[in-house]
């Protein structure tokens, strides 16, 4: 397999040959008014309970219930779209789908910070009103009821068998972190903060590369086995686990100022560079032996792009800030052409083409994926926040 390298040098050389005709700022207009057209007709799609998740093999729209560990993402994703456009029809839709997760309806494991964070987190954000703050309190109360004093990691699957932990439980540390200052509950930020430096310890090899899953045994905490679930193989980089680990630690370090986080972040970002095509968007596994054939992952290379645009404000190192704005840069392009971004009235509603959910079960591959375009917008707004 051909390696693709990437120096903190050619990154920024890469950037600087891409097509200036479309500033940013044009882009992430022409997106954000796409998003509230496609927003728009999703909710059409949907009758009440019903959340967007993909798109099948025969070309039909596939909804899921609030059991389903993505539904957060649509009312997230509207509220950014109100964020950017100020439009009160969108306002009113991300109210009406974010009053629709209902906590007694939820998955109960560790994709609360998902569900939770993303909708009524959002909520709260933009419009103050405190009747959101419920919600978000015991939605945070009961993922940290899934920590373990042994193991030293909140539970992720609901195996009774194993104790799992996965690389994309990293997420839902925001919500532990957030509800810790809110509540004035330090606990939740404890627990935080141990689930983080475990998961340096354990999910990561020496490359800064992540297994996917580490199970643990249950009686004394030590590590059982290491495993790449979604991935190509055991011992490969499946992208997006990739990119949880670095926004992840990005976060983490936004939150508490541990350097810890951020040498993490940089390790990781640095080593998603190195394995980057040129247009940015990430193969789905760093070591699947068919690229550059290989399945594209649009969810991935959103995530990446947010985080990359964060990470970039909160490292002290010029040439470090300048690749990882750049490389931002890059992948939003990518997504935001044609290859990519969904027709007006296409998609039903989705903004987001070729994403990979779970390939080695067969499932949700070179589709859309309701993540991807929350990760999306999300980095659209950073970047135009950026000061």
């Amino acid at each position: 397999m051909k390696k693709l390298f990437f120096s903190i040098a050619s990154v920024i050389a890469v950037v600087s040959c891409v097509s200036n005709q479309e500033t940013m700022s044009e882009l992430a207009d022409r997106v954000f008014e796409r998003a509230v057209n496609q927003m728009t007709l999703m909710d059409t799609s949907l009758s009440e309970g019903e959340y967007p998740r993909s798109i099948d093999t025969d070309g039909n729209l596939v909804k899921s219930n609030s059991k389903w560990w993505c539904c957060g993402f649509y009312p997230g994703s509207l509220w950014y779209t109100y964020e950017y456009t100020g439009n009160e029809q969108i306002k009113s839709l991300a109210e009406k789908h974010t009053s629709r997760l209902v906590l007694e309806e939820m998955r109960q494991d560790h994709d609360l910070g998902f569900l939770i964070w993303c909708s009524y987190g959002n909520a709260l954000r933009l419009t103050g009103d405190e009747s959101y703050k419920p919600m978000i309190e015991n939605g945070a109360r009961i993922l940290a009821a899934r920590f373990s004093p042994v193991t030293k990691t909140i539970r992720s699957w609901n195996n009774p068998l194993e104790y799992q932990v996965i690389i994309d439980n990293m997420m839902n540390l925001e919500l532990l972190e957030e509800a810790a200052k809110m509540f004035a509950c330090d606990s939740l930020a404890t627990i935080a903060r141990t689930h983080a430096n475990t998961t340096i310890e354990n999910h990561f090899r020496e490359d800064y590369t992540s297994y996917h899953l580490v199970c643990y045994d249950m009686e004394n905490g030590t590590v059982a086995k290491k495993q790449t679930v979604q991935g190509y193989a055991d011992e490969s980089a499946w992208a997006r686990g990739q990119a949880w680990a670095l926004y992840g630690y990005t976060m983490m370090y936004r939150e508490t100022n541990d350097e810890a986080y951020l040498n993490q972040a940089v390790n990781v970002g640095d080593m998603i560079l190195n394995h980057l095509p040129e247009d940015g968007v990430a193969y789905w596994d760093f070591n699947d032996p068919t690229i550059p054939q290989a399945y594209r992952d649009a969810s991935a290379a959103a995530v990446m792009a947010s985080a990359y645009i964060e990470l970039s404000t909160l490292v002290k190192d010029r040439q470090h800030r300048k690749a990882y704005l750049s490389i931002a840069q890059t992948i939003i392009r990518t997504l935001a052409s044609d290859e990519y971004l969904c027709a007006p009235g296409e998609c039903y509603g989705f903004l987001l083409k070729h994403s990979v959910g779970h390939k080695p079960a067969n499932s949700e591959i070179d589709v859309p994926l309701t993540y991807a375009d929350y990760y999306f917008l999300e980095a659209l707004l950073r970047y135009k926040n950026l000061k």
